[in-house]
C-alpha cells in the first residue's frame, strides 16, 4: 500500500510540475500523458518496481520544469531522484549535443535508467506516427526512429519484455512511414 501511495504522490507532483504543458504533436495533447504513458509502458511490460514507476512518472521535471534534483530526492527519495537524472538532457546543450549524449550515455546508465529510456522511446516513436509534431517530414521521421534505435542499443540486456516491444513499435512504425513515403 505504501508503494501505491508513493506512485500516486508522483504522479500528482508531476501533473502540477507539467500542468500548463503539452505535447508538441497536431493535437494539443496534455503534456503529464506522456510520462502516464511511459510509466504505462513499464508496468505492461512487467515492471512493478515502485521508484522505477515514480521515476518514469517524473522524468521529464527536471529536464521541462523548474523542478530540481533536490526537490525530488526531498519528496521521492535518492533512488528515484538518481533514476530521473540519468535520463535528463542537459538544456544549456544544443539539440545535437543532447541527442549525441543520450547514444554515449546509454551503455553505461543504470539498469533502472535503461529500462526507462526503452519505454520513454516505445512512447516517443508511437507518437511520431499517432501524432508528429506539426512540419515533421517523413525523413525527419525516419531520423528520429534511427537515433530511437541508436539510444535503443546502449540500453539492451535489461528486459526481453521491453526489449521485444520496443523492437515491435519500431518495426511497426517503420512500415507505416515506409506505407506513407509509398503513397505520397
Amino acid at each position: 500500500m505504501e508503494a501505491q501511495k508513493a506512485i500516486w504522490k508522483a504522479l500528482e507532483f508531476a501533473a502540477h510540475k507539467h500542468k500548463n504543458q503539452f505535447r508538441k504533436g497536431a493535437e494539443q495533447t496534455p503534456y503529464i500523458n506522456h510520462p502516464i504513458k511511459v510509466a504505462g509502458i513499464l508496468n505492461e511490460c512487467g515492471e512493478q518496481d515502485a521508484e522505477l514507476i515514480m521515476a518514469a512518472l517524473l522524468h521529464d521535471t527536471v529536464e521541462d520544469t523548474d523542478t530540481s534534483a533536490e526537490e525530488l530526492q526531498e519528496h521521492f527519495g535518492s533512488n528515484v531522484a538518481n533514476i530521473v537524472m540519468e535520463c535528463t538532457d542537459d538544456k544549456n546543450l544544443s539539440k545535437a549535443e543532447r541527442k549525441s549524449l543520450q547514444i554515449q550515455h546509454a551503455p553505461t546508465a543504470s539498469k533502472a535508467a535503461k529500462k526507462l529510456k526503452i519505454a520513454d522511446k516505445i512512447c516517443n516513436i508511437s507518437d511520431i506516427c499517432d501524432c508528429p509534431p506539426k512540419g515533421w517530414s517523413i525523413q525527419r521521421k525516419v531520423e528520429y526512429l534511427d537515433w530511437c534505435e541508436a539510444v535503443f542499443a546502449g540500453c539492451r540486456g535489461v528486459s526481453d519484455e521491453l526489449e521485444n516491444h520496443f523492437l515491435e513499435v519500431l518495426a511497426e512504425s517503420r512500415s507505416r512511414l515506409q506505407l506513407n513515403t509509398s503513397l505520397s
